[in-house]
């Protein structure tokens, strides 16, 4: 069932080596003048915010700006944080029909993520949140700076690392949020900005 996930004419598609997880990789999903067109129309359009989350029971300004947009009903809730999807704009929308169609699976949002430079970042987690259902399928498309992508298994330990390209995809599937978290750790040294589009499916 898994294997039939991905429509066969995507043969730019790759399956990384992991066990207990369906991941795909395309490092040129979208060629670099659509995918650098796309980062700056993003960039200058979306609702970009700098959330808080809990953490240990106290308010943290999270280390990224992000925004949220999707269907009218695809509220979602993390690190006691609720997000309200703004209406879809038509670059996110044209993108989400196209990644329906690879993936054979219906999205109604999707989570922004805006990495302005090295010191921003994502700590580990799952994308295993109610809402989000059983063996949920995510796909995500990088914009910008190439920035590694860390999975960890959260039985073994096992540690997968992947660099994620400009205008690259990057889908998650199967039992990958029950097995694996996943990061974007931080970078010392001087980085260009990077955009993350998690297209995501809200059960309610």
């Amino acid at each position: 069932m898994q294997q039939d996930l991905f429509s066969s004419h995507q043969v730019g598609l790759s399956q990384m080596p992991m066990q207990d997880a369906v991941v795909h990789y395309q490092a040129d999903f979208l060629d670099s003048d659509t995918a650098s067109e796309l980062y700056q129309n993003l960039q200058a359009k979306l609702a970009w915010q700098q959330d808080s989350i809990q953490v240990y029971g106290r308010k943290v300004a999270i280390p990224r700006l992000q925004a949220w947009y999707g269907d009218q009903q695809a509220s979602y809730q993390y690190s006691g944080l609720t997000m309200v999807p703004n209406p879809w704009i038509n670059e996110l929308r044209q993108l989400k029909d196209s990644l329906a169609q690879i993936c054979k699976t219906e999205f109604n949002s999707v989570l922004a993520n805006w990495y302005r430079n090295g010191q921003d970042s994502m700590g580990w987690h799952a994308d295993n949140e109610t809402e989000l259902g059983y063996q949920p399928t995510i796909a995500s498309v990088t914009l910008g700076q190439t920035r590694d992508f860390d999975f960890k298994h959260m039985q073994t330990g096992q540690k997968v690392r992947l660099a994620l390209q400009h205008g690259s995809l990057l889908l998650m599937a199967g039992n990958t949020q029950q097995f694996w978290q996943h990061s974007l750790p931080k970078r010392s040294q001087s980085v260009g900005g990077r955009i993350n589009l998690t297209f995501r499916n809200i059960i309610k």
